[in-house]
């Protein structure tokens, strides 16, 4: 009766000693939220100082005089509604194909039989592994040829389907069992038909954390739009802040902290929007095949 008693007495403290000896992962996991919001932090101060106070030592954290001057300066002096319409269009047109036709290519690639298949995903595997980097200047030269330069197509076609899309779509449509879609074969569904009435459905949660992925990408995307676009009516944004509040001597810090904070929003915007979809995409996504 006695060691019966006993054994619920215990229960508490053992869990307090597990909780009191697991007090290193907090501390690892409060720094870890520090160094991922200590910098948008800073951002958003920073954007709220005049720019003297970015050249005292040692730097202020909080602003000592807040004002909004540099989100004044950043819609008077840029062209803003030009340039965010230019990031906008390029970001979800470029959003919108890859969402379209890199799970065709994964479709493809996971669930049809056809002659060069295995060369084809060999090649976006290794189209994976070369740096952007490498590819600006073969771009810019083709879509000149093409006489694309300072024009929306010669800003888009590059990256409407990338390799990362075509990877991911291919993975996930790899779990989908083949038993669902030889039952809709079965029903007299075509192939087209398959794609879109069964398969594309169920890609949802992956297709969600590939859009985001592609507009965050397009969105912030810097080196192309500055080599391809020369006229500043087809600057995108971050081409716009760092042509314009970037002086010879001094750069104008307050006007690119607002300036990226403008550049954040919209992003941050349509990831809480779609973070259900995200997180289960990320889950789901498999990595066998």
């Amino acid at each position: 009766m006695t060691a019966i008693s006993a054994q619920p007495r215990n229960q508490p403290i053992a869990g307090a000693k597990r909780r009191s000896g697991a007090w290193w992962i907090y501390v690892l996991l409060t720094l870890g939220i520090l160094l991922m919001v200590g910098p948008f932090l800073w951002m958003l101060l920073g954007s709220l100082k005049p720019q003297a106070e970015f050249l005292v030592n040692p730097p202020t954290f909080l602003p000592k005089a807040p004002t909004t001057d540099n989100y004044n300066r950043l819609f008077d002096q840029l062209d803003f509604p030009r340039f965010f319409f230019n990031s906008s269009v390029i970001a979800i047109v470029v959003t919108v194909g890859n969402v379209l036709f890199c799970p065709m290519l994964g479709y493809a690639l996971a669930k049809l039989d056809w002659r060069g298949k295995r060369p084809v995903m060999g090649l976006v595997l290794a189209t994976l592994m070369v740096p952007a980097g490498i590819t600006l200047i073969p771009n810019f030269v083709l879509m000149a040829n093409l006489g694309l330069v300072n024009t929306y197509p010669g800003l888009i076609l590059p990256f409407l389907v990338g390799p990362f899309g075509v990877f991911l779509t291919r993975q996930f449509m790899y779990g989908i069992p083949d038993e669902l879609l030889e039952a809709a074969r079965i029903d007299g569904a075509n192939e087209w038909r398959i794609f879109w009435q069964v398969v594309m459905p169920i890609t949802v949660p992956v297709l969600a954390t590939l859009g985001i992925l592609t507009f965050l990408g397009s969105w912030n995307s810097f080196i192309y739009p500055l080599v391809m676009a020369s006229e500043p009516n087809m600057y995108t944004l971050p081409v716009a802040l760092a042509t314009f509040a970037t002086g010879q001597y001094q750069a104008d810090h307050g006007m690119l902290m607002a300036g990226s904070v403008v550049l954040v929003v919209p992003v941050l915007i349509i990831f809480i929007l779609f973070q259900r979809w995200i997180t289960e995409g990320i889950a789901t996504t498999g990595l066998k095949g």
